[in-house]
């Protein structure tokens, strides 16, 4: 068989490849792993966790690129671009540079004659891509869970576990100890692993202890202090005062900012971070779709808050945003997240609510959209659309200068709504 020749192709294909677009298991893409021989001599920095893994890796990113490094970050999901998901420097990777990594691993694949999801693609193409452009460091975010996640075959120098929340249940069970049971697994014997949740279920703290991990924990071995203008940090390698407000938005990112510091703190010795290259890392990391604000009137704001524990994010941010006269929420969200308890959290926070389905068999209707709306207390007006694109034409229609409109639900929502509302802006 002949390649695919352009990275739409590939896409096209590497999706043909599984019958399951999730299957979870290490045996598959181990067994390609090895024919690729792929063992990074760099560091890895593996970023789990139920809500800000995105925001972490962007940290990351952000504060090691000013000590001069050159990064490797690999994410997921995407909002626009397939590119997004693989950074080399600090910029989305090439057509080029994903074709050809592909290729590698499609030559691999064919050789072991296995089968691979597309997220199992992926992710040893980029690990493929950063050990051919010679990284310093690599962050790798988990896609689902941890314990059985593609990105779990590679051993990290240091995990970072986010917050544990109730999300993707029908894979990784229906409590936060369950759930946890699955994210702790990318701990390693004798290695750092930071949790940055607050609470963190005894899953969590039970297996670090097993396996003889270095737990570092949020509130007990590292976190931090609010100031006015500023902020100060604690942590295993000391204390860290006058911080600058980070760029992303949300008294959370506090929280956030201090894992990560702790992480660069933890393998210091192989990748020493001044001081000054974190505040720089602070004020200019940017991440795309998480509470966005674009730049204009009405304001617009991006946030792919999809559980009930990022809409309470969601939530505390749009409270301390304040100054405007109506909230208008473009919404739409997948069938198998929790709707409902995503509603609950924003009700009394919108004044008009304009929905409209996502495309594909997990998208909802509008008619389901209205009802869970209703069902979950919502007394607003809805008004229902034939798409996320006419939702935002009509909410930018509505608006008055000091209202504010909100996308949220889905990085699908929110990447229709980034498209349609950038092309209405001079």
């Amino acid at each position: 068989m002949t390649n695919p020749a352009t990275l739409y192709d590939w896409l096209e294909y590497i999706e043909r490849q599984h019958p399951q677009s999730i299957a979870m298991g290490l045996e598959r893409v181990s067994i390609v792993r090895d024919e690729l021989r792929l063992q990074p001599s760099f560091p890895v920095i593996t970023v789990g966790g139920t809500n800000g893994k995105g925001s972490a890796c962007r940290f990351l990113e952000s504060m090691l690129t000013h000590a001069g490094y050159r990064t490797g970050v690999y994410t997921s999901p995407h909002l626009l671009r397939y590119n997004e998901r693989v950074r080399i420097g600090g910029r989305d990777a090439d057509d080029a540079d994903l074709v050809r990594a592909f290729a590698a691993v499609e030559a691999a694949r064919a050789a072991a004659d296995v089968q691979l999801t597309y997220f199992e693609f992926g992710t040893l193409a980029a690990v493929w891509l950063f050990i051919e452009r010679k990284v310093d460091v690599a962050v790798l975010e988990v896609g689902l869970g941890g314990r059985l996640d593609a990105v779990n075959v590679f051993d990290p120098d240091v995990a970072l576990l986010m917050s544990i929340g109730l999300d993707h249940m029908e894979y990784l069970g229906n409590t936060r100890e369950a759930i946890g049971a699955e994210k702790a697994p990318i701990f390693r014997a004798g290695r750092p692993a930071v949790c940055a949740d607050p609470e963190p279920p005894a899953s969590v703290t039970t297996f670090a202890e097993n396996i003889g991990a270095k737990l570092l924990l949020i509130g007990r071995d590292f976190g931090y202090e609010a100031q006015q203008q500023q902020w100060r940090y604690r942590g295993p390698g000391g204390n860290r005062y006058g911080l600058p407000p980070p760029a992303l938005r949300g008294t959370f990112q506090l929280a956030n900012a201090s894992a990560c510091i702790t992480v660069l703190d933890a393998i210091r010795q192989r990748l020493p971070v001044s001081a000054g290259d974190i505040r720089a890392g602070l004020v200019s990391v940017e991440n795309p779709g998480r509470f966005q604000v674009l730049p204009g009137r009405p304001a617009v704001i991006l946030d792919v808050a999809h559980n009930p524990h990022a809409a309470a994010a969601l939530t505390l941010n749009l409270v301390q945003m304040t100054g405007y006269r109506r909230t208008l929420a473009v919404f739409s969200m997948l069938k198998d997240k929790d709707v409902a308890g995503v509603v609950r959290q924003l009700r009394g926070h919108v004044d008009h609510w304009l929905v409209a389905p996502l495309e594909g068999p997990r998208g909802m209707t509008n008619p389901e959209l209205e009802k869970i709306l209703r069902d979950a207390g919502v007394s607003a007006e809805v008004t229902v659309c034939i798409n996320i694109e006419e939702a935002c034409d009509r909410a930018y229609r509505t608006a008055r200068d000091d209202d504010r409109i909100l996308a949220f639900g889905s990085f699908l929502t929110v990447a229709a709504a980034m498209t349609a509302f950038r092309n209405r802006r001079p």
